[in-house]
């Protein structure tokens, strides 16, 4: 089938998004899926030729529904998007300027800079003149960080990249420690020992030049472009002015405390990027291309669709395919979060990421490496971090206030007092001021709160659980009502034969036997239940005649005898009287020459945790638990009332959920989510209403992956419980980092404006504050405890 995309510019209407999906999948030859959120029309065609045919067809039904929606065919060209690296990135507070000024850029529709990954993503509009906004771009980075080279990301250097930040970094913090040893050492010699005045002076100078020489200088840069209310600038202010109050070993000391301060910083956010790089190290390297009877190690990039590669024991499979030759174990934990390994054997699926345990594997390639499993889960875990939380956009915004505020605080400090208090010296309140300034320093906070939301994505990641952003994670601490699609998301979207109860004259094996020789042409669920049951090849020489009869059953004529299988309504059609079932499941009526043989009762079973993540919910607060299906009543009532759920439709049509999920939206409290847990493929229309979307079971689903917000890369309701947790985990230490790191500084401020804390103090209060802070927010990325 070729894939098409065409776009729906001004679709607002979810509900006729949903209508025009359901008639276009109507269409001969023709399978659709709505992306409403994208408003982008996927059409599955059988050959090109059909294509300008079938988008007249599409044209016609989207103006029927929605005459002032413009119809058009999809680019071809790249993504608007970019992602670049900021290499040497060291600084949180800077990082936020950097995004607000690139925001602002003629031609830039949205920009989001992520300090733990160094990581600029942009959406740029098609008119922009790249050259010249990469220029502008390259402009304000080294306006406000001289030191920091933007890098343009590829694919294929990704692993480089990240080679490169690894060796960066260990090589800064290499530089860090040997001034630290150096200075520290002048600075202790300066300390123990009774020198003259102007010795003492010189070592003390010397150590600090040493120790804090390049933060004044990056300070004294940063002036020079309008860049004043750095952190360096708040540190060389408070260490100079001690010098000139006298105060010459506090001086240096801030210096040291701050440079120590900033090492443990670093070690800390490096640890946090290793985690996450190693959470993410399911990028294959390589790939085993058979050509002919040769075997080549290549680039996963170079491996054409259709090609044949080779998975040996211990390998990652590099790219989605077709197991086409050999037996293995493979684990795919990387993807799912679940430890039990899976078996993989001829005709199975093999997606990109699994790690092969045991046997030798034959793949057929069925996806070029873009478009993968592993990519599409890599560039999702990677660029979440681009879609902030509320919080995030607070502590953003409240950094750039808060500093100049604290700035002109410690000045009206330093000037005031002296001039009202009698007896107050300006030594005293400057050497006040200079505490005061020390403490202002937000990067306790600018720090911590993307890295607690970042670690919350890799947690949730590492148990099975894509979330597409912040906003959407931050999003499930407020969950009210969850609804739920029935058929492959609480049930099994497996249909079983459950029941075979043939009439006097015939056995159950006659029965089956003759039902799979009805249904062997078809490939509906129903029927392919019924041959998994006969469990033997059908002879389909025997077969005479084959009629489907829509909406009634199918006429079949073999070895000379005429079968029918189908519904009550075929049975009434030709006249056999048949036996009323009262059951849940759908009933398939056998005859055999007119004569009623009995009938076969199917069903679709319950997931195992269905019951447990309702439970779940429950107990995490949610306030009702909503099923939609289009079953009948009777079944839709049973299983509601079997799992628990508090309210259920039945007999929907499409479009018919998205009116109930509207429905339900009315009703909600003002800061109420509303969730919609749905198969991901038949129900983009409503996870793109819903206020957070959730596709289950979307191991391997495109339609899933591009149309939800969250995806669960199992076919367990419970992660949904899961995903609440580790949403209420990252808020609850999110706010911790805040409440904590305000606190301390408040108390702090208050301290050192009537002279009870030192420079000494308040220093380390505030590297103190940011390390721990940092290492609150690393807990996130453990999952166990929750």
């Amino acid at each position: 089938m070729l894939k098409k995309e065409v776009i729906l510019e001004g679709l607002d209407c979810a509900n006729c998004a949903a209508k025009i999906e359901d008639e276009v999948n109507k269409l001969n030859g023709v399978k659709a899926y709505m992306n409403f959120m994208n408003k982008t029309l996927t059409l599955e065609i059988e050959s090109e030729q059909e294509y300008k045919n079938i988008l007249q067809q599409v044209k016609t039904i989207v103006h029927k529904h929605e005459p002032d929606v413009v119809v058009k065919e999809k680019s071809v060209n790249k993504s608007n998007k970019k992602v670049l690296i900021l290499e040497g990135l060291g600084c949180a507070n800077c990082a936020a300027k950097m995004e607000k000024e690139i925001s602002g850029l003629e031609g830039v529709e949205f920009a989001a800079v992520d300090f733990v990954s160094k990581k600029l993503t942009l959406e740029i509009s098609p008119k922009v003149n790249r050259s010249e906004l990469n220029e502008k771009i390259e402009g304000i980075v080294k306006k406000i960080e001289p030191d920091v080279k933007v890098i343009f990301e590829e694919n294929n250097s990704k692993t480089k990249i990240n080679e490169n930040n690894e060796e960066e970094e260990e090589g800064v913090n290499k530089k860090e420690i040997i001034r630290l040893v150096v200075g520290g050492a002048i600075f202790a010699v300066g300390i123990i020992f009774n020198f003259q005045n102007w010795l003492e002076l010189t070592l003390f100078i010397i150590s600090y030049i040493i120790v804090g020489g390049e933060v004044v200088l990056r300070a004294i840069k940063g002036i020079a472009r309008g860049q004043v209310f750095s952190e360096h600038f708040l540190m060389s202010i408070a260490t100079i002015g001690a010098f000139f109050v006298g105060e010459y070993p506090e001086g240096v000391a801030v210096m040291l405390f701050y440079l120590v301060g900033e090492l443990f910083q670093d070690i800390a956010v490096g640890h946090s990027r290793k985690s996450i790089r190693a959470l993410m190290d399911i990028r294959p390297d390589y790939a085993n291309l058979k050509v002919g009877d040769e075997i080549r190690k290549v680039s996963p990039e170079e491996v054409n669709i259709g090609d044949i590669i080779i998975v040996k024991p211990g390998e990652k499979v590099p790219l989605d395919g077709k197991v086409i030759e050999g037996n293995s174990m493979v684990d795919t934990a990387a993807l799912t979060g679940e430890s039990v390994p899976r078996e993989l054997e001829p005709g199975n699926d093999a997606l990109s990421g699994f790690i092969n345990k045991n046997g030798v594997l034959t793949i057929e390639v069925t996806k070029d490496f873009g478009d993968s499993t592993v990519s599409k889960i890599l560039d999702l875990v990677q660029n979440a971090s681009s879609k902030k939380a509320p919080t995030e956009k607070f502590i953003t915004k409240f950094a750039r206030f808060y500093t100049p505020i604290v700035v002109f605080g410690a000045l009206a400090l330093a000037i005031i007092p002296p001039l009202v208090i009698p007896g107050a010296t300006f030594s005293t309140w400057i050497y006040r001021a200079l505490v005061f300034l020390v403490i202002s320093c937000p990067c306790a906070l600018v720090i911590s709160i993307p890295l607690g939301f970042f670690g919350g994505i890799g947690g949730a990641s590492k148990r099975g659980i894509l979330v597409k952003g912040s906003n959407y994670l931050d999003a499930l601490n407020n969950v009210e009502t969850v609804v739920f699609d029935k058929t492959g998301t609480l049930t099994k979207g497996i249909f079983e034969v459950v029941d075979v109860n043939p009439q006097a004259d015939f056995t159950d094996e006659e029965l089956i036997e003759y039902a799979a020789f009805a249904e062997s042409h078809s490939s509906h669920p129903i029927a392919l239940s019924i041959l998994k049951v006969y469990n033997k090849d059908v002879d389909t020489t025997k077969i005479e005649d084959y009629e489907e009869i829509a909406g009634h059953g199918i006429l079949a004529k073999v070895g000379g005898k005429e079968i029918l299988a189908g519904n009550s309504k075929l049975m009434n059609k030709e006249n056999i009287k048949y036996q009323e079932v009262e059951t849940l499941g759908t009933i398939v009526h056998v005859a055999v020459d007119k004569k009623y043989a009995g009938n076969i009762v199917i069903s679709d079973a319950v997931k195992e945790d269905s019951a447990d993540a309702i439970k779940g919910l429950k107990a995490l607060g949610v306030r009702n638990t909503v099923m939609l299906t289009g079953d009948s009543k009777a079944v839709g009532e049973k299983i509601a009332t079997q799992l628990g759920i508090d309210k259920v439709y039945t007999e929907l049509l499409p479009t018919d959920k998205v009116e109930k999920i509207e429905a339900l939206d009315a009703k909600k409290s003002h800061k109420g989510k509303i969730v919609f847990v749905g198969d991901g493929i038949n129900d983009a229309p409503v996870l793109a209403r819903a206020d957070i979307g959730v596709a289950m079971g979307g191991l391997g689903s495109d339609a899933a992956i591009e149309a939800a917000d969250i995806v669960i890369m199992t076919d367990e309701p419970s992660k949904i419980v899961t995903a609440i947790k580790v949403a209420k985990r990252t808020r609850k230490i999110v706010m911790q980092n805040i409440v904590f790191a305000l606190g301390v500084k408040a108390i702090f401020l208050a301290l050192g404006a009537v002279g009870v804390a030192t420079m000494w103090e308040a220093v380390f209060a505030d590297m103190g504050v940011a390390i721990i802070a940092i290492l609150n927010a690393m807990r996130v990325m453990n999952t166990k405890s929750i």
